[in-house]
């Protein structure tokens, strides 16, 4: 077992950047919590955890696990046995690293890591990112001590006494102040006179957003708008090699935005997916933002995070199927509305949470305390 002065701590999920970073945000606000810690990650085989968190320095157990998926998919004959394997291994792990908390961030790995932490007695925290929980959390949520939320009105969900409404963890540079738009505009060699949209779609990027940037980029420069279009991994090279020395002045493709915080200070519009981590970093960010969901997340999830924003003002949403006709000229149309940019980038500051990680930190320490 852990001495009194030294907590160990599990914490698991993956799959993607939107349960990553927030991740690795809560181990740093823990080891920066003057408290020592022992972090063990816990991840799916084959998924980006194994190779992000090592490069953010925490060790990594991985386990076989994957999602089921909802079409007919011969990957569904082997599901069953991958989670009974998987709980087999989580109960191998937490038996000998002994945990004193376990903490779930979504992904599949923090289903059978959980709920064998339960088991065995140790407590557990969830840490959900989106406004419409999976099935996973809903049933790890009843042995949950805390349950970290990033909406408000999760009671429906969540048994309302174990709720915490912290927002999602972000990365500092966005929860710093962002560089002002002349020193954003010089950044990427761009006129701050001049409107400028960013458009992305995740580090591997989103097809619909690329067809609607590319069949929309003469449009966007006949219009004086310039732009800054992450393409993401998947689609820069096919499309870098068609626009090669043919893009208009001031429209810049990236296949990714390490700078990300200049991208932000740059923008009088965005437009983005509806991710969770997506969402809480537009909060912080505070400019005018069109959303177009993922249609190929489980539940439908994006989709319920735009509608929470668009409910309250803070954010237009155009459906997955309607972006290529419409995404461009929904843009041009609130970049010539400086107002209604303003008063979307108002309402969506107004749901930042900049302090989730040191609120999610102090749920985590007041259960290790007890």
């Amino acid at each position: 077992m852990s001495t009194p002065s030294t907590y160990k701590v599990i914490i698991s999920g993956g799959g993607t950047g939107g349960h990553i970073f927030p991740a690795i945000a809560i181990a740093d606000g823990l080891r920066n919590g003057g408290v020592p810690v022992d972090i063990l990650f816990v991840g799916a085989k084959g998924r980006m955890e194994m190779e992000k968190v090592p490069a953010a320095g925490y060790p990594i157990e991985g386990l076989n696990i994957s999602g089921f998926q909802r079409s007919l998919n011969p990957q569904n004959i082997s599901f069953p046995y991958k989670v009974i394997k998987s709980l087999v291994d989580a109960r191998t792990i937490i038996k000998r690293f002994q945990p004193d908390i376990a903490i779930g961030v979504g992904g599949y790995a923090s289903g059978p890591l959980l709920f064998a932490a339960a088991l065995k007695g140790v407590p557990t925290l969830i840490q959900e990112q989106n406004s419409y929980p999976g099935v996973t959390n809903k049933i790890l949520s009843k042995k949950a001590v805390k349950i970290c939320v990033a909406y408000p009105d999760m009671e429906q969900f969540f048994p309302a006494r174990k709720i915490v409404y912290t927002g999602n963890p972000v990365r500092s540079a966005i929860a710093a102040a962002l560089p002002s738009k002349q020193e954003s505009c010089e950044f990427f060699g761009l006129d701050p006179n001049k409107p400028v949209l960013l458009s992305f779609g995740g580090s591997l990027g989103a097809l619909t957003l690329n067809d609607s940037m590319e069949m929309g980029v003469q449009k966007l420069s006949e219009s004086g708008i310039q732009a800054i279009w992450q393409t993401g991994s998947y689609y820069f090279k096919g499309l870098s090699n068609r626009w090669e020395g043919k893009l208009p002045s001031g429209i810049i493709m990236k296949e990714f935005l390490k700078e990300m915080h200049y991208a932000y200070g740059a923008a009088d519009v965005i437009i983005s997916r509806a991710g969770a981590l997506s969402i809480s970093e537009l909060c912080l960010v505070g400019k005018a933002v069109i959303l177009v969901p993922s249609p190929n997340v489980a539940e439908d999830h994006q989709t319920k995070n735009a509608q929470a924003l668009v409910q309250r003002d803070a954010a237009i949403m155009i459906r997955d199927s309607d972006a290529r006709q419409d995404l461009i000229d929904a843009a041009i149309e609130l970049v010539k509305q400086p107002e209604k940019a303003a008063q979307l980038g108002a309402s969506i500051k107004e749901l930042g949470r900049p302090d989730a990680t040191k609120a999610i930190v102090e749920q985590i320490l007041n259960i290790l305390k007890k």
